[in-house]
């Protein structure tokens, strides 16, 4: 039925003169300020003008195809973004070329809402029409935030940061899960937070931990609009008044360790850190950790092979193959009122 994997993600620069082409791309329709796209350009100049994101794709491909070598999976991989190089349209242009015309496409997200979902699946529409005849057909692998092999893969690098703090202090130890805010209006339209809190307590039992809290970082668009908090931020500077000394930071909601984890978390929550006095850890995302990459090798077979068991664990059981056409509509124009006033924040990887 299919003759290769599009890996879908979403672009970042690759040299300092992409910068800001590239948040032109991002923020495109959206009303940002051109003195905000400078701001939040040299977050990217501060590490040379080089998202980690596209260098992370290029090794999870790798470690794809190995994967796929060792289970006789004969499927070529592509690879295709949504703002930078190597686009969609292009990516497609070359599969057609290659006489491809079915493939199935794993995007770089578990979680379902519009922007990680429809915009996605309407991402690949429109580069097909661009193509226009002859293009290949694309069918979109299910979301895999309850997977085993990626709770498994989160549990342990969770396991791993965890062990970095001193004996005495781990009981004492708070976790956090950091992901990506989004407009309340959005989470509105999709089990986006529900299926991170699913995730993260799959993840705190595996690990052992006694409890958890939900974060979220990364938040962009007018200070008016309410998004998801609380921002981890501010609830580093709460956990402190309050005498906590020793934070685990994991960003479940991000699968690589790209732009918005090493400059919101690794520099702007340890620096903030720092100053309160938190011994805080970050744990490493699952990058192509074996278990995450085997998730991957797992859900191709079970669309392209008969009887396949589909995989997942906790109380929802495995994301619909084909999403209905009510799946993760955009925003709604209002949702809940904000926690806090959190200052707007033009971020992505």
């Amino acid at each position: 039925m299919y003759d290769a994997l599009l890996i879908v993600s979403f672009g970042g620069p690759e040299k300092p003169e992409d910068v800001l082409p590239f948040l032109e791309n991002v923020s495109r329709g959206r009303n940002i300020p051109r003195e905000r796209l400078l701001e939040v350009a040299e977050h990217y100049y501060h590490f040379g003008g080089r998202s980690p994101i596209n260098d992370q794709n290029r090794a999870l491909i790798r470690a794809i195809e190995a994967e796929f070598a060792q289970s006789s999976i004969r499927l070529r991989i592509y690879w295709g973004n949504r703002n930078w190089h190597p686009l969609l349209p292009d990516t497609l242009r070359k599969m057609q070329g290659d006489g491809v015309k079915r493939a199935l496409a794993f995007v770089t997200s578990a979680y379902s809402s519009y922007s990680s979902c429809r915009q996605y699946r309407e991402n690949i529409a429109a580069a097909q029409a661009v193509v226009g005849e002859g293009v290949p057909q694309v069918d979109k692998l299910r979301f895999f935030y309850n997977h085993p092999a990626f709770i498994e893969a989160c549990a342990d690098r969770v396991r791993e940061a965890f062990g970095r703090f001193p004996s005495e202090a781990r009981a004492g130890v708070h976790f956090i899960v950091t992901a990506h805010s989004i407009p309340c209006g959005m989470a509105s339209t999709s089990n986006y937070e529900l299926q991170l809190r699913q995730t993260a307590r799959l993840v705190a039992e595996a690990v052992g931990l006694p409890g958890w809290e939900l974060a979220f970082q990364s938040r962009s668009g007018s200070p008016t609009q309410p998004w998801l908090e609380p921002d981890i931020l501010d609830r580093l500077r709460q956990l402190r008044a309050s005498g906590v000394e020793n934070v685990l930071v994991a960003p479940l909601g991000f699968i690589s360790d790209h732009m918005e984890v090493i400059y919101d978390l690794d520099s702007e929550a340890a620096d903030l850190a720092k100053v309160l006095g938190i011994n805080l850890v970050r744990a490493a995302t699952v990058g192509t950790h074996p278990a995450f990459v085997r998730m991957i090798r797992q859900l191709v077979q079970e669309r392209i092979l008969r009887n396949e068991p589909k995989l997942a664990i906790g109380r929802f059981g495995p994301n619909h193959d084909i999403c209905p056409d009510d799946c993760c509509p955009a925003p709604k124009t209002a949702g809940r009122p904000p926690v806090s006033a959190a200052q707007p924040v033009l971020q992505q990887p």
